[in-house]
């Protein structure tokens, strides 16, 4: 079943050519890459039902030389927590699709060239998660800067071009400082085996018996790359930029898929292969999620525009996430795995959902909505649904995460866990705030009424007119409903019974600590 994995890699390569070809036909465009999308998704599948939880750390790998002379390779291969990340892209673009159907472009863009960008980022984010080879993570860690750069500074709002640059810069520098930190380990491997390699299991073996300074100094190298990609606080700053600018779409593909690979490479990277430095530098790095956690949830409860919103509330998840892989118990590590799916699945629906209502208004301002549940019921419903899933309300699938998170850590990371405690009242204060702003009491607002004469209630020359209800507005299409419906099974079905994700991660997490070298605290001994 290896060929698998190499389809899962090719199809959506294949899908951005043959939709490159249709720019002059937009309709024709989107139905191609849609096309492709789900059999991504149906391969998805199948590389689901191929992975054994209980069989090798990496399985269905399968590689060839790519540059002898320095030990590289283009080797893949996969485990829990990379199978479920491919799982949940391959979910979300067809979903980003089928979302951003009638979606208007900056003038002189074509669907085609949109969408052609949109499946090379899958592929290549694909291969970030797949990748077995150091060199070869590090590349496409660098390469799948490229389409996003574009469908930013290309498709995106006025200030474009400036989120593009900042998220390109940011990425690009912490990748070379990344690269540094490979070339290290990979003259270790050269010195201690007689050949440089960059295999990623031959390198967990070598580099994680250095001594604690080299490891140290190797390790703040993977981790700037990583925290800024993830991002904690303060490497964060990019993120706010580029969820505002970019389209919709694009923002669930950064802030739901792209994001993950900083975490992710800290659970692959970071941990096995820098096991005693990930220990003694795990207070400095907890400090930076608790931070993040309370800095994200404040400035999320005082923004005035949504997807501004949106990227604060993520970087307050990814606390919670960095706060469970740090504190080294199976518990918090397994809740982090499943927050990085349930984030992705709950934040990619609510962005979605704020997306639905921008369309509508025309404006991202909070203070341009109000009681817009008297015309638009169903997307009201929808709104709130998906913002009680990412304050982790029970019976939802985030709530397993959190909830795992803070059991976990609490025993090893009491203090740190108590502080982020904060954060998930801080979460309910400016969900059911936005909730309120938008959906609730009177029709209000210069996005959804205007003045019989054309005039915005703002207007400078002073003169209102009679307001009326704007003729767009609407509730939910059967598109809207089709492209949200999966999202609304998985909440609910995760929420109640998580188990044949959480059986997948935990063996992984399992190996992974125990690469680390560290145990679960003992709280209850047997017969006593």
């Amino acid at each position: 079943m290896t060929w698998v994995l190499i389809a899962l890699l090719v199809v959506p390569l294949v899908g951005a050519l043959v939709v490159a070809f249709l720019r002059k036909d937009d309709k024709k465009a989107k139905l191609v890459a849609l096309a492709f999308s789900l059999v991504e998704l149906v391969l998805a599948g199948l590389l689901w039902f191929a992975y054994d939880p209980d069989g090798d750390r990496i399985q269905l790998a399968s590689g060839v030389d790519w540059i002898p002379a320095f030990g590289v390779r283009l080797q893949f291969g996969i485990d829990g927590i990379a199978l479920v990340m491919i799982a949940v892209i391959a979910l979300l673009i067809p979903l980003v699709i089928g979302a951003g159907w009638t979606e208007k472009l900056p003038a002189g863009r074509s669907q085609g060239g949109y969408l052609s960008l949109i499946l090379i980022q899958e592929a290549v984010t694909v291969g970030v998660f797949a990748a077995t080879d150091v060199f070869l993570f590090y590349v496409l860690f660098e390469v799948m800067l490229i389409p996003m750069y574009f469908l930013i500074g290309g498709y995106g709002g006025a200030r474009r071009q400036y989120a593009a640059v900042k998220f390109f810069l940011y990425s690009f520098l912490g990748g070379l400082i990344m690269l540094a930190s490979a070339i290290g380990a990979y003259a270790m491997a050269s010195d201690e085996l007689g050949k440089g390699t960059f295999d990623w299991a031959t390198l967990v073996k070598v580099v994680s018996d250095a001594d604690s300074t080299t490891q140290t100094w190797l390790f703040l190298g993977f981790f700037l790359a990583f925290a800024i990609k993830a991002p904690l606080v303060p490497f964060h700053t990019w993120l706010p930029d580029a969820a505002a600018e970019a389209p919709i779409g694009v923002t669930v593909i950064v802030v739901g898929i792209l994001d993950k690979v900083g975490t992710f490479g800290m659970l692959r990277y970071l941990l096995p292969m820098f096991p005693e430095a990930s220990k003694n530098l795990a207070p400095y790095v907890l400090v930076l999620a608790v931070a993040g956690v309370l800095y994200g949830s404040l400035l999320a409860t005082g923004q005035r525009d949504m997807k501004r919103f949106l990227a604060y509330v993520s970087i307050a998840h990814f606390g919670f996430i960095a706060l469970g892989i740090f504190s080294f118990t199976s518990q918090a590590g397994v809740g982090s795995v499943s927050y990085m799916l349930n984030h992705s699945i709950s934040t990619g629906m609510l962005i979605l959902v704020v997306g639905m209502v921008i369309a509508r208004g025309g404006s991202s301002l909070i203070s341009d909505y109000g009681g817009m549940s008297k015309v638009a019921p169903l997307l009201s419903g929808m709104l709130l649904l998906a913002g009680l899933t990412t304050l982790s309300l029970p019976g939802t699938n985030s709530f397993v995460s959190e909830f795992l998170v803070l059991i976990g850590s609490f025993p090893t990371r009491p203090v740190f866990t108590i502080i982020a405690t904060v954060g998930m009242v801080l979460a309910a204060l400016y969900v059911l705030w936005l909730y309120q702003r938008i959906m609730t009491g009177p029709l209000r607002g210069d996005a959804l009424i205007g003045a019989a004469a054309g005039q915005r209630s703002d207007s400078p020359s002073g003169s209102v007119g009679t307001l009326e209800k704007k003729t767009a507005i609407g509730d939910l299409s059967k598109r809207e409903i089709a492209v949200l419906a999966p999202l609304v099974v998985i909440v609910l079905a995760l929420g109640f019974y998580p188990q044949p994700v959480l059986d997948v991660i935990t063996p992984t997490v399992g190996a992974t600590l125990t690469e680390v070298g560290v145990t679960d605290p003992v709280t209850v001994q047997e017969g006593k």
